[in-house]
């Protein structure tokens, strides 16, 4: 012990004299200074979240009287839980779940091994007519909106016999196709093909090549694809509604329209199935945000 507190301090007495006090807080620093105003900006707009998520909170711990007695933002005196098993039932939310999951599942790894393939296969032809051709085409697909193809959509499903959970994988595929492909290809741009030459020199193939050194690259980048087609395949309305024939196949925004009558809706039960459906999907989002967020860093970088 009394060997390794001389070696210590000799080796310190070694070092060469360095300040050790911290840098002075400088007035020109600005790095040190707080935005107040964009610290308040940012305050007020998450109350924009804030305030409605507390909301749906509130008002599905209610009953109707108890609704309709006040504002809607008093807490509930006495707390109503009998929301939650009620819309548990009348949604069937087991299968809608299982059927939202199945989709969004299907949706996600469909989307991230054709949007990729195809991304790369532009990004290093780009400099041929065919293939930015090809690019130009997909991304014009990013400036038709849904209702334009929605008829012709719901006839061709019908004939092709996918107005099913396959045919919604499908969908979600194909219509998510330019906007994602857009993304990657940006992002593949930017990996050196210095990194491609040396695979090759080794002997590997080009599929070999896109699953061995430019797919585990592109992990921001399918995690951010990942993320947008989870949101937006768990939570659209519209596709399931004019796509989906058989009600045993609903989704959980179909099932829930359940609570929206002609002439009332019953907020209480509703907003108790908001928050049941709306939970996996913030798990989902908690877990995997730092790589979406390390995702747009990136890609705002290069």
């Amino acid at each position: 012990m009394t060997t390794a507190t001389t070696t210590l301090a000799q080796a310190e007495e070694a070092l060469p004299d360095v300040p050790r006090r911290r840098r002075a807080r400088s007035d020109d620093d600005d790095t040190r200074r707080v935005n107040w105003w964009a610290t308040a900006l940012i305050a007020v707009c998450s109350l924009t979240i804030l305030i409605p998520l507390y909301l749906a909170v509130v008002v599905s711990l209610k009953t109707p009287d108890q609704l309709a007695s006040g504002t809607g933002f008093e807490w509930p005196n006495p707390v109503n839980w009998a929301n939650f098993p009620e819309a548990w039932e009348r949604t069937n939310f087991p299968q809608a779940l299982m059927n939202t999951a199945l989709i969004t599942v299907g949706s996600v790894v469909f989307t991230l091994l054709t949007s990729s393939i195809v991304a790369y296969a532009l990004a290093r032809n780009i400099h041929r007519p065919f293939f930015k051709g090809v690019f130009f085409y997909l991304l014009a697909a990013l400036f038709i909106p849904f209702p334009i193809i929605m008829l012709p959509l719901v006839k061709q499903t019908a004939i092709l016999g996918l107005d099913n959970q396959a045919g919604m994988i499908v969908l979600y595929t194909i219509y998510g196709l330019s906007l994602n492909v857009f993304i990657y290809t940006a992002y593949i741009r930017s990996i050196p093909i210095e990194l491609e030459e040396a695979a090759r020199v080794d002997g590997a193939s080009t599929w070999r090549v896109f699953w061995q050194v430019i797919f585990p690259l592109l992990a921001p980048m399918n995690a951010t694809v990942g993320i947008l087609t989870c949101v937006w395949a768990w939570n659209d309305f519209i596709m399931p509604l004019v796509v989906l024939s058989d009600p045993a196949a609903r989704t959980l925004p179909l099932a829930q329209y359940v609570f929206q009558g002609q002439f009332n809706t019953d907020y209480t039960v509703a907003f108790a199935s908001y928050l049941m459906a709306m939970a996996p999907l913030l798990i989902v989002y908690v877990f995997s945000q730092r790589w979406v967020i390390s995702g747009v860093t990136r890609g705002s970088i290069k």
